[in-house]
């Protein structure tokens, strides 16, 4: 159930201070919440409760505005609460009526949340946000939007940048025999609970020697290539063994908890391709589970120096030329990047009502059917031609330096999201919710880059007023 409020975009005068304490209007949380339209974002909101039954949910402001916080400074659930309760400006942030010492909300009420607002609602609020951030485009440009068919189609204006990276996850590097090592500890906890429950015998799982032989590998500096495939038929007979187990006591009629037929269920999967992978002696397997606890994530190879593999959620980012983010595609599974440029270009069409003139993006992107269809809509992609040299190859050359010089700003961006916004190591443990998590990340960095513009304008207004007074006082002496 959902209670729609109409007064969330409340001024900072309405905002009760108690005796003593005096807060500054100019400060940055204050110029964000007004910059943010709360009112048009609560009415989307409000569509996503259709019952009228139960508790009344949180507002908007306090749940958005929660989330901005905690992926600005990258607090942790139960410390975010804390900062709430003690800062009056984020309290004026999230939407409270005035200062209170009591905290605003529970620490597992943030998980909620996160499930709530997907990545699409973030990037539909983002998209939102930057449309009313855009310039004023001007005349000649409002008389021919898209679609409307008469007169000369729009001239080609302005730069898309794109390109992909990974956000990881917080997960430990997935070595084959460790799996199985975590997925046989899994299925003894739950044959003990069958044991415990249903008063069964207790079978002899080995559980003192698997573990051992785990350690021995485990513990080893130098694995050698027999010693790791020895210990991975080991692994394998185990968890065959205990598996075996569950098999028996559940043709007895004996059913296990609902949230243990979730791992089993992953278990027998992992089971089945590490079976696969020692089998045939490979190293590869389609749709390869890396991680028991979220077995959606798949390995994307990055190929850097750091680390050529990386396991977390794949995107395609783009950065128009003010310099904002948008992501144009997230998934799990490692997709060709090269099939996202198109739609990216259609989506700034639809935006703008022309296309860039030029598009940013690194080799990959530059297939022949990408080629094709810039060139029949007039847009220069980067990199060098196909073919022989021109005659004016020089002149190529130092655009094509250009190019590569301006597409650094998506390499910034993906830098300054995982350094300072979290998107370097996702938290987050659902598959929803680590999603939202990246949406996040560009969100605020989006609203920090709008911020830091009003306040230059600001002070360049102030400098100008400043130089006006000087020449006055000058002709006035």
């Amino acid at each position: 159930m959902y209670k729609f409020s109409h007064n969330t975009q409340s001024a900072f005068s309405d905002f009760n201070q108690p005796m003593g304490l005096n807060m500054n209007p100019d400060n940055r949380w204050i110029k964000m919440a007004d910059l943010i339209p709360w009112d048009e974002f609560e009415k989307k909101y409000a569509r996503l409760f259709k019952g009228k039954k139960g508790n009344v949910a949180k507002p908007l402001r306090l749940a958005l505005g929660s989330l901005i916080i905690q992926t600005k400074y990258q607090y942790s659930d139960r410390e975010l609460v804390e900062q709430l309760t003690e800062n009056p400006y984020y309290q004026y942030f999230i939407g409270l009526p005035g200062y209170q010492h009591e905290a605003p909300l529970d620490a597992s009420t943030l998980t909620l949340f996160r499930k709530r607002l997907s990545v699409d609602i973030i990037m539909e609020a983002n998209e939102y946000i930057l449309s009313s951030a855009r310039k004023d485009e001007k005349s000649d440009n409002d008389s021919n939007p898209p679609g409307s068919g008469g007169g000369e189609p729009p001239k080609n204006k302005g730069t898309l940048t794109l390109d992909a990276t990974c956000a990881p996850a917080d997960v430990r590097y997935p070595q084959d025999f460790s799996l199985l090592n975590e997925a046989r500890e899994i299925l003894e906890t739950v044959i003990f609970r069958f044991c415990k429950s249903y008063g069964l015998p207790r079978p002899r799982t080995r559980c003192r020697i698997a573990r051992k032989n785990y350690l021995a590998l485990a513990m080893c500096k130098k694995r050698s290539k027999n010693k790791i495939r020895s210990t991975i038929r080991k692994q394998l007979s185990f968890v065959r063994r205990d598996i075996g187990f569950l098999e028996a006591f559940m043709s007895a009629g004996y059913a296990p908890l609902k949230k243990e037929i979730k791992k089993l269920l992953v278990i027998y999967k992992v089971f089945e391709q590490q079976e696969y992978m020692y089998e045939n002696k490979v190293h590869s397997v389609e749709n390869r589970i890396v991680s028991i606890s979220k077995p959606w994530l798949r390995p994307i190879v990055r190929g850097k120096v750091k680390s050529p593999v990386e396991f977390g959620a794949k995107f395609d980012l783009s950065i128009d030329d003010e310099g904002f983010g948008r992501i144009e595609k997230i998934s799990y599974d490692a997709y060709n990047e090269s099939t996202v440029l198109i739609s990216s270009i259609e989506r700034y069409f639809e935006r703008n009502g022309f296309y860039p003139e030029r598009v940013l993006v690194d080799k990959i992107y530059r297939t022949r059917e990408n080629r094709r269809f810039c060139k029949e809509h007039g847009i220069r992609i980067s990199g060098p031609k196909l073919g022989r040299p021109s005659a004016n190859d020089k002149v190529n050359k130092k655009k094509e330096y250009q190019d590569n010089t301006d597409r650094i700003e998506v390499e910034r961006a993906f830098s300054l999201g995982k350094r300072c916004y979290g998107m370097g190591l996702i938290r987050t443990r659902l598959e929803g919710t680590m999603q939202t998590s990246i949406g996040l990340s560009v969100f605020v960095a989006n609203l920090d880059r709008i911020l830091k513009r009003m306040l230059l304008v600001l002070i360049f207004q102030w400098r100008k007023l400043m130089h006006i007074f000087k020449l006055e006082f000058q002709y006035a002496v």
